[in-house]
């Protein structure tokens, strides 16, 4: 290997995530082709291969420690920019059903060749996600939606819980500023047919602090959300 993917090991064991040789090899590949296509394309601002490996690999990872995915579940990554972190779910476990839904071209033909490379296949969709939370084959088809990164949680349940079905779960990977945001989109939450949100943190080594939302879809968001974008964006439901 030519990442240092040992460092992640202990606490992924320490969490009960299970990690094989074909699981390691495939994460090892993937680092090298997002450092390769990095100099291409703008896909992360981490490239040091601690770092990837960490800030990357095991955040990604560490959700599954914080919500049960059933086998061969329906999951999107939505604004899954460098695939993070669905593909990692995917290589760690193969037996989802993974979209990578994300409205930059560039970035969805870098996951197409991460995924032809592993031998794995997805599910490539080259949409925004208020677009995609308006298409019958989208909307509420999902038993898991995630997220990292994307924007705050009184507009990105606007975005993602359409995508949920009844019964299914949204699991928002963010920082130190999670509990705020919870509280802020208590009721977007329950407007758009969305439960009590939980919140789990972690850190990282270091100082590293990480938090998951994770809140299940109770009943089924009203026809009129999502709205288009700019009013998403400009005005975010309270």
């Amino acid at each position: 290997m030519k990442y240092p993917l040992e460092l992640m090991l202990p606490r992924l064991e320490q969490a009960g995530i299970k990690v094989d040789e074909t699981a390691l090899a495939r994460l090892d590949r993937y680092a090298e082709l997002l450092v390769e296509w990095n100099e291409k394309i703008n896909l992360t601002a981490i490239t040091e291969p601690e770092e990837i490996v960490i800030k990357h690999f095991l955040d990604c990872a560490l959700l599954l420690h914080y919500v049960d995915i059933p086998e061969k579940a329906n999951v999107i990554d939505v604004g899954t920019g460098a695939g993070f972190p669905g593909m990692v779910l995917k290589i760690l476990r193969p037996d989802i059903n993974l979209t990578l839904l994300d409205g930059l071209g560039k970035r969805l033909t870098f996951l197409q060749t991460v995924l032809k490379e592993l031998s794995l296949t997805a599910s490539t969709v080259h949409l925004r996600a208020e677009e995609a939370g308006r298409k019958t084959e989208y909307r509420e088809k999902y038993d898991l939606v995630t997220a990292r990164a994307v924007a705050r949680l009184n507009t990105l349940y606007e975005y993602c819980l359409p995508l949920c079905k009844k019964g299914g779960v949204f699991c928002s990977m963010k920082g130190p500023s999670a509990k705020e945001e919870i509280n802020e989109a208590k009721r977007v939450s329950a407007l758009l047919g969305g439960g009590e949100a939980s919140l789990f943190e972690e850190t990282l080594t270091g100082e590293e602090e990480r938090a998951f939302v994770v809140l299940k879809k109770i009943s089924q968001t009203p026809p009129k959300y999502p709205r288009i974008s700019a009013k998403i964006s400009k005005q975010p439901l309270i």
